[in-house]
């Protein structure tokens, strides 16, 4: 859920659909609330939308995923901590709270190393022959997805960083071919000097959570020495 992306409906009906059938009641003293876009001018938002469907005694405290990746991540030692996963982000953490904060701006204009914009990198790679004609053809037999198709889903469709993302792990299937990998090492790396390079990363340990970080894990490890 992102109050960025999605309408208040959109994120109601989630909260119904999804959560609260895992639920045994929907009355809480307290709910604590990690999500993407969860900023402080979102806040009041997803209070109200989360108030409407649950019953809450005390108090809701929306948070961004990042600084849950953070507390996860660093614990109460300072550190940088990154997410790679359909997205990317990362922060400096004092161990109690998010210090510096690089915008991460989306798949569009950043997002570096995350699986969206690998998705991407991959797609337009693939259709301006800058691949093998054999990872082309296996990409379009594997995915059965027209040129027409895939410009519907990126342009024409709802959320189309989920569906690039879904096209990443024929990165990680077709690693071993050389242009794969050095699309995937050069995205690690744009992510690190764009992001990680601009806090105190020689004196502090960097943190990696998600998806891409742990598929990939070699492959960033190499980018990051």
């Amino acid at each position: 859920m992102n109050p960025y992306f999605q309408s208040d409906e959109e994120i109601g009906n989630e909260i119904t659909s999804v959560l609260l059938p895992q639920l045994e009641t929907n009355t809480f003293d307290t709910v604590y609330f990690y999500g993407a876009g969860c900023t402080a001018e979102k806040t009041p938002i997803v209070t109200k939308i989360i108030s409407k469907r649950i019953k809450v005694t005390n108090t809701i405290e929306i948070c961004t995923d990042m600084l849950a990746a953070a507390r996860a991540l660093c614990g109460r030692k300072a550190g940088i901590a990154c997410i790679l996963g359909t997205g990317s982000n990362s922060c400096y953490y004092n161990g109690k709270e998010i210090i510096n904060n690089i915008p991460p701006l989306g798949y569009i204009l950043g997002d570096e190393g995350s699986g969206a914009v690998l998705g991407k990198l991959l797609v337009g790679d693939l259709l301006k022959n800058q691949l093998t004609t054999e990872l082309k053809e296996k990409f379009l037999k594997q995915y059965k997805l027209t040129l027409g198709e895939l410009i519907e889903h990126v342009y024409r469709q709802p959320f189309p960083n989920r569906f690039l993302a879904s096209l990443s792990p024929f990165l990680a299937e077709n690693i071993h071919e050389p242009l794969v990998y050095a699309l995937v090492l050069n995205s690690f790396k744009a992510f690190l000097k764009r992001n990680v390079m601009q806090y105190d990363y020689r004196n502090h340990k960097v943190h990696f959570i998600g998806s891409i970080a742990h598929y990939y894990k070699e492959v960033l490890m190499e980018a990051a020495t």
